[in-house]
């Protein structure tokens, strides 16, 4: 029987140099990878065309004939190799520009090839470049399909003769070996009978080699289930695991502070959203188990007023309860918001930053370890070592995808038993990824806005209507209100966007010299990024030029217009993000895309996108779609137990559901894979994920 864990080098064709080769590009170490290695597309390869019904508008071809003449025009550089070839119905050119001499060593005047490649026209004939030509070999055996599989490759495979139809033959050479052998199942004998998939043998060979369509889909379906079956089991059996094993804090009461809160401090009524996510996270907290919750709502839905309340509960249970923010500016703004919401409250509450003086350092650290202060808000500065808490019974962390694992993780180990866990983020997630990327936490979406609050509207304008812009933007400053002008910075290196940042803030300067414009970026020292954000949060500066470092949570209600340049340079979630950062006043606000006239397809999609929603969801399930959900993550599939490869979260949504329908009944059953007819389930999971662990694990 053969190892499937044997190393690529020993497969006929490999050896060290492609072996090295195929490891470092495509990741492919052992026989098994490359049989995990899937195709992105697959050609028709079932019909024979004659010379005589080919045009320059069809896709790939294919046909077979004969070479008629074979000769090298040119020299050096410019040279090529061309060849006649008929078929009997008419006569066509082929073309190769690289690789003259070993090409046309291999070629055989006398013998019939099959031919592959686009047609197209050239001094009036029919002619492919860098045609496909395999030899009609009777004697031979090839494993044939009628749909032929591309492989994705790099351009050092290329060079290293692993270009897609490189693969193809190391493809069909490890199926030569594997051909008397039966891959062994992956999943129980019970559950694919019941789900009707077809056995593991037959749908990698099938995803490989397939012969038509209707088979292609059944062993695309069944081994899309089981990759997206193992990740949500896999999630789901963890949760289970937690929820068992880990104890929380009972909170009984809804006390006086909550009470007092909410008949005296609230300005207008909560949302039915906010009273949802509420009785939601209540409901977490009473139940004997630690809450661990993921809380999503857009940008200016309420998050911080539900943060607060929840607070509350805890600190009128005699625990303390802890904030933290990715940024000093962020939690100095949630500082300033929720003590002006608690006023004539009696809860202590306080900041902790990098910033903190030492002797408010020691102030607060006394009062921590005594129970005094209820509320600690801050930065990193919190799961230092030397912050020690009385009782801390909830941690909430904004927006959590700006902090690593092992920081937050910090944060809960500061109690003898680990805190109620609350992460929120102003970023909306899709569904599909949410469930899977957080799919072992419990998810509450606040999905409508407070009343009062006017959408953004959103315009698209080529860099041709500066003068325009410029008239619009000098009405909004005469009103009193602010702007943003925001610019890319895709790498702190990237000299040319310095260059057009300082380019747009002198113009700003000198468009509108009667009031005043700052300029924040990512390279400034903190101490001087803070004031010049805090001059435009004062009102002190009217037009702030920045990059993406104004993103996420700063709030300035009498901002009204975001100015994005060079929007083709931003993904959709982030320009939706920008856009968040106006519309927090009760008057209109503006958010306009600046590109240029020529565009890509995508990027028109992208502006029409922006211009006719401002529903974050329908945003990020765009984004999704357009971009893939690595993209999104900001790494390939950061946060995922394992590397999908074949399954898609975007385009394989509904089966994603089904999956994790199935592994919810089978956990419901056994809750951890306990039962002797889970042990292949428990086995295969452990397998997978030791493949590549990056768990989001919140604790």
């Amino acid at each position: 029987m053969i190892d499937l864990s044997t190393d690529i080098k020993f497969l006929p064709g490999v050896g060290p140099k492609k072996a090295e080769l195929l490891g470092n590009e495509a990741g492919i170490f052992t026989y098994e990878d490359l049989l995990y290695y899937f195709p992105y597309k697959y050609v028709d390869r079932s019909k024979f065309y004659t010379v005589r019904e080919l045009n320059p508008n069809m896709p790939y071809v294919q046909v077979k004939g004969k070479l008629t003449s074979l000769k090298t025009v040119g020299s050096g550089r410019h040279a090529r190799l061309t060849a006649t070839f008929s078929d009997g119905t008419g006569t066509m050119e082929l073309v190769w520009f690289k690789g003259h001499k070993y090409i046309k060593d291999s070629l055989d005047p006398k013998a019939e090839y099959i031919i592959f490649g686009k047609p197209s026209i050239f001094n009036g004939m029919i002619n492919v470049v860098h045609p496909e030509m395999d030899k009609v070999d009777p004697a031979k055996s090839v494993i044939r399909s009628g749909l032929q599989a591309f492989y994705n490759t790099t351009e050092k495979m290329k060079k290293g003769y692993l270009n897609s139809r490189g693969i193809l033959k190391l493809m069909q050479n490890l199926f030569k070996l594997l051909q008397r052998e039966t891959i062994p199942e992956t999943m129980p004998a019970p559950l694919t009978k019941r789900l009707k998939l077809i056995n593991l043998n037959d749908a990698l060979r099938t995803a490989h080699f397939p012969d038509n369509t209707k088979h292609l889909e059944k062993a695309q379906f069944r081994l899309k289930f089981e990759e997206l079956f193992y990740l949500q089991l896999n999630i789901l059996r963890i949760k289970n695991q937690r929820k068992l094993a880990v104890k929380g804090h009972i909170f009984k009461v809804v006390g006086d502070n909550l009470n007092t809160f909410y008949k005296n401090n609230i300005p207008f009524e909560l949302t039915n959203a906010q009273k949802k996510v509420i009785r939601e996270i209540r409901q977490d907290m009473g139940s004997g188990k630690q809450m661990n919750r993921l809380l999503q709502g857009d940008v200016g839905s309420g998050k911080t007023l539900v943060a607060l309340m929840v607070m509350l509960i805890a600190v009128d249970n005699n625990y303390q309860a802890a904030l933290m923010a990715p940024t000093e500016i962020l939690a100095n703004q949630h500082l300033e918001t929720i003590s002006e919401m608690l006023k004539g409250i009696n809860v202590s509450i306080d900041l902790l930053t990098g910033s903190t003086k030492k002797s408010k350092r020691e102030e607060l650290h006394e009062k921590l370890r005594n129970g005094e202060l209820n509320i600690l808000i801050g930065t990193h500065a919190l799961i230092e070592d030397i912050v020690k808490f009385h009782n801390l019974g909830l941690v909430i962390i904004d927006e959590q995808h700006r902090f690593g694992v092992a920081q937050r993780a910090k944060l809960w180990k500061k109690n003898l038993h680990p805190p109620h866990v609350l992460v929120m983020t102003a970023t909306p997630i899709p569904r599909t990824l949410a469930m899977t990327v957080y799919g072992d936490l419990d998810v509450s979406v606040i999905d409508e806005l407070p009343p009062g609050r006017k959408p953004i509207k959103t315009v698209h304008y080529f860099h041709n209507k500066r003068n325009n812009l410029n008239r619009f933007l000098r009405s909004e400053l005469e009103k009193g209100r602010q702007i943003y002008v925001v610019y890319p910075l895709i790498k702190e290196s990237e000299k040319m966007d310095f260059k057009n940042l300082n380019e747009g803030y002198e113009y700003m300067q000198k468009a509108f010299p009667e009031y005043t414009t700052t300029m924040v970026h990512g390279k400034m020292k903190t101490s001087e990024k803070d004031e010049a954000m805090q001059e435009f949060v004062s009102g002190r500066s009217q037009i702030l030029v920045s990059t993406t470092v104004i993103e996420v949570g700063v709030n300035v209600p009498n901002a009204s217009v975001m100015v994005i340049e060079s929007a083709e340079r931003f993904g959709l979630s982030q320009l939706h993000q920008l856009r968040g950062r106006v519309g927090r006043g009760a008057d209109q606000s503006y958010c306009i895309l600046m590109t240029d006239y020529k565009m890509s397809e995508e990027t028109r999609k992208r502006m029409n996108i922006m211009t006719a929603t401002t529903d974050g969801f329908e945003i990020a399930e765009a984004d999704m779609k357009l971009r893939g959900p690595g993209d999104l993550e900001g790494t390939q599939q950061s946060g995922l137990p394992f590397s999908l490869r074949i399954a898609s979260l975007s385009r394989d949504s509904q089966l994603l559901q089904y999956a994790r329908k199935i592994a919810e009944d089978i956990l419901d059953d056994d809750p951890v894979l306990e039962k002797p007819e889970s042990i292949m389930l428990k086995k295969q999971v452990a397998k997978l994920t030791s493949r590549k662990m990056n768990w989001s694990m919140i604790s």
